[in-house]
């Protein structure tokens, strides 16, 4: 079974195939994958797509992704969660993004610090990673403000538009 979060404000939930025009719509802009390492979706077949992965992922134990849904409402504004998860050695990456017409809320912020909860309480993780682009200030400052360090820059990391960009690498331990 799927585990759904509540903050204040926010419910973490699975994210389903009637969820595939929002993800479109959040996946189909510019600005909200412009630092995310992947082009953006150009139909709706590719949010279709999208969805199916995150279910596999979390079925084979690689990832968990949760959608970010404002209470209330029955729409998410963003999602969230861990890649790169590998139970044996405790440790996965955190990501996420927020359609333009949330950002600067704290909603970022409030399902962050509850999914960084729920991997060191309930996942049992040593080490939660993040990897941002150098550029995006937003996701920067949000990961040093909640005690993520930074470890250094991963040179030509990632590409979008075709053009490689050097990364931030952060880490959280669970006994900072």
């Amino acid at each position: 079974m799927f585990p759904r979060i509540e903050t204040e404000r926010l419910k973490l939930r699975e994210i389903t195939e009637e969820d595939a025009a929002t993800i479109f719509d959040l996946f189909s802009n510019e600005d909200v994958t412009r630092f995310y390492g992947q082009e953006p979706l150009k139909d709706i077949a590719q949010a279709n797509k999208l969805v199916d992965s995150f279910s596999i992922n979390y079925k084979e134990k690689r990832g968990i992704r949760w959608g970010i849904e404002r209470k209330g409402t029955n729409s998410l504004i963003g999602t969230i969660g861990f890649n790169a998860w590998m139970p044996k050695h405790k440790r996965a990456e955190i990501g996420y993004e927020i359609h333009p017409e949330y950002w600067r809320k704290n909603y970022t912020s409030e399902a962050v610090l509850k999914v960084v909860s729920y991997g060191f309480e309930v996942m049992d993780l040593t080490r939660i990673g993040a990897v941002v682009f150098i550029e995006n200030e937003a996701s920067n400052k949000l990961l040093i403000k909640i005690g993520f360090q930074k470890e250094g820059i991963l040179r030509d990391y990632m590409y979008q538009h075709g053009k490689a960009h050097d990364t931030y690498v952060y880490s959280l331990l669970r006994n900072n």
